[in-house]
């Protein structure tokens, strides 16, 4: 014998079986538990952004395997059959298409997608898929620049995110090597970065509100990294060991007072 009872916020009906054993009770609990997982999995796909990456060179490729890790759907195009194929195993589709070519783009249904990469370095099929994808409306195009006046083109037809993969790496590469302590470099805007360091020898044993970085140098001090484990918004009482890595943000200037060992630079 059983009943059906919806209960406030269920995902569906709660069947209540009596006169059941323990065993078989649950079981249909399982049974349950598994229909409501797939019941929020589906949701959770129907409200999932999708991503569609034009232009399948190293930059594109990156872009696509890293969504497609993530659990996303996404599109591949473009023109060249041996890069299509290369990511065909991690996307959602694949297809070589001119990107260029407005009909071909529209059978594809761009104009459904949340989000348009275009990886695409040469100047004039970047900004003409661009300012296609701008006109099908698509909500947030990121498009790839390999020059300052690429990027200038690429902002002026629409373009609602300009990124510049070679330079930025360039840069980081830069901070490496003029800094042993650095870890990874992020710049946010001209002047301000966010950076990981080691923490100096300096550092250990004394707590944030000892070193007053913020007071000092107006660097923040985001997140401190220990091994596999990451303190998020760490307190002025959190005391640095040897090892910790730094993840701070502040203007470059002030940041070399992290990203020297001690000797380099005086703290």
């Amino acid at each position: 014998m059983y009943l059906s009872v919806w209960g406030p916020g269920s995902l569906g009906p709660h069947t209540v079986f009596i006169g059941l054993d323990r065993t078989s009770m649950r079981h249909l609990n399982e049974q349950r538990r598994e229909r409501e997982l797939r019941t929020l999995i589906g949701r959770k796909r129907r409200n999932a952004k999708q991503f569609a990456v034009l232009g399948l060179g190293r930059f594109g490729s990156g872009v696509v395997k890293a969504l497609a890790e993530m659990g996303y759907e996404v599109l591949g195009v473009d023109t060249d059959e041996e890069r299509v194929q290369a990511v065909a195993d991690y996307v959602t589709h694949a297809v070589q298409a001119d990107s260029t070519d407005e009909a071909a783009l529209r059978s594809l249904g761009l104009r459904n997608f949340d989000v348009a990469v275009v990886g695409i370095g040469d100047l004039e099929p970047s900004v003409l898929t661009t300012v296609i994808l701008k006109d099908f409306g698509v909500p947030y195009v990121v498009a790839k620049a390999v020059s300052e006046l690429h990027g200038k083109v690429l902002q002026r037809v629409g373009a609602d995110r300009v990124v510049f993969p070679e330079r930025d790496m360039g840069i980081r590469v830069a901070h490496n090597l003029v800094s042993l302590n650095l870890v990874e470099y992020l710049e946010l805007a001209p002047g301000v970065s966010i950076i990981e360091a080691v923490a100096r020898k300096s550092f250990v044993g004394k707590s944030l509100k000892e070193l007053a970085l913020r007071a000092r140098y107006d660097i923040n001090i985001l997140a401190i990294r220990r091994g596999e484990t990451i303190n998020l918004g760490p307190s002025a009482n959190d005391v640095i060991e040897e090892g910790d890595i730094l993840v701070a943000m502040g203007r470059d200037k002030a940041l070399e007072v992290l990203e020297y060992a001690d000797g380099d630079e005086e703290a």
